[in-house]
């Protein structure tokens, strides 16, 4: 049974992911970030809570990070700053939290002598396609700053394989969805606004494409790029190879939630214009022949799924504030 620690447990897909390792008989350690209310994030809420080792500290530190991953075997990697919005508002937190974060895991791991890192990256780092499906070897455009700080995480992270032998591995999920997602995310975004009784939704651009996949494929995904005996020093994508215009998507929310509503452009929420990655899709030949993985959600499952849960706990989101 391998011990294995997940940064960023506290969070949407690392909560996910953590009771995934759980269930399949790893012994978890999750690393949250330290909060004086003592807060665990989702964890909190899990049912697995009981199986897993939480320990609190901050991914800019060193030294808690080097404390927490010591007597493990190997990181899921996923503690990072990911809303795009606010990347524009403070460039440097995402480059101490994405850069000098993963880099605080990579040489603690290194120097603890763990057997496998696995470095989180996401789609973004690809910029609007310049060819479609996008595989790994497609070029990389920090069109953000959260995209740049991403890029030069991930370069960081093969930096140690090709220098020092490490293993490290890349995971690039394309757009994941799920219950526990916050509104900064696109589809929390449009089914609070619709479960909390709005008639007039307010979104940005409404032609950029999404590649979307169910966060408990994604999940199955981290496990079984890790669970895999090659992949060392590489990059692998996840995704579902399907995509969506937003405006479609809108419409598909509100036709799976029984409503009617009309879309009102809000400038706020329109990226720069030299910043809007305008399509994504998938190309996931890597992952299917490589290991195991397969989805198995479509879109319309996991949106049913989703917005279930966002009206179960529509207490959570504040439908009415733009969350940057």
């Amino acid at each position: 049974m391998s011990k294995v620690i997940v940064t960023g447990a506290g969070g949407f897909i690392g909560s996910h992911l953590a009771e995934m390792c759980v269930e399949l008989g790893y012994d978890v350690r999750a690393f949250v970030r330290y909060n004086s209310m003592n807060s665990w994030g989702w964890l909190d809420r899990s049912p697995r809570l009981n199986d897993i080792e939480v320990i609190s500290g901050d991914i800019r530190d060193f030294d808690s990070v080097s404390d927490a991953v010591r007597g493990c075997d190997a990181v899921f990697h996923l503690a990072a700053l990911i809303g795009i919005p606010y990347s524009y508002v403070s460039p440097l937190a995402y480059i101490k939290t994405n850069v000098e974060g993963t880099y605080n895991v990579l040489q603690s791991a290194k120097e603890h002598g763990l057997e496998q890192v696995l470095v989180t990256s996401t789609s973004e780092t690809y910029g609007t396609a310049q060819y479609t499906p996008i595989d790994e070897n497609h070029p990389l455009v920090g069109q953000s700053p959260y995209s740049a700080s991403k890029i030069a995480a991930d370069q960081l992270a093969l930096s140690y394989n090709l220098s020092y032998s490490f293993p490290v591995k890349i995971v690039r999920p394309f757009n994941t969805y799920g219950p526990r997602q916050s509104s900064r995310a696109i589809i929390p975004t449009i089914a609070s606004q619709m479960l909390s009784g709005k008639k007039k939704i307010k979104l940005g651009n409404l032609s950029p494409t999404r590649d979307l996949t169910f966060v408990e494929d994604t999940a199955m995904g981290f496990i079984e790029i890790f669970e895999s005996d090659g992949l060392i020093g590489e990059v692998t994508n996840i995704g579902i190879n399907e995509e969506i215009s937003i405006g479609d998507l809108c419409d598909m929310i509100a036709s799976l939630a029984g409503v009617e509503v009309e879309i009102v452009p809000d400038e706020d929420r329109v990226r720069p214009a030299g910043s809007e990655v305008e399509r994504l899709l998938c190309d996931n030949k890597k992952i299917i022949s490589e290991t195991n993985w397969k989805p198995k959600y479509d879109l319309k499952k996991g949106l049913e799924e989703t917005i279930a849960w966002i009206g179960d706990n529509i207490d959570l989101y504040k439908a009415e504030i733009y969350n940057v």
